[in-house]
């Protein structure tokens, strides 16, 4: 039977479809210009979030946390400079 294979493929190729539209594009600027991962992640604390992951998703920061109000969040950072390219809360 061919479609098995097949009905793979297409799931595989969904999962990667998925993934590039999720994560924005942050930043052009090659790695060895971004902020170190733990400069990035003192600062976010110092602003009050908590980090529960930090990713590297594509070209930028991600973080799954919550803010200083306490509640959920996901975030991608421009790895250059820390600021917000999206945001998505939950309340509590």
């Amino acid at each position: 039977m061919k479609i098995l294979p097949t009905l793979v493929l297409a799931g595989a190729a969904a999962l990667v479809s998925v993934g590039a539209i999720a994560a924005p594009k942050c930043t052009s600027a090659p790695r060895n210009q971004w902020m170190p991962e733990q400069q990035m992640k003192d600062n976010l604390l110092k602003q009050g979030y908590s980090i529960d992951r930090f990713l590297v998703s594509g070209t930028c920061y991600e973080i799954y946390g919550k803010d200083k109000a306490g509640n959920k969040v996901e975030i991608y950072f421009d790895p250059t400079d820390g600021h917000i390219v999206k945001r998505r809360s939950q309340g509590n």
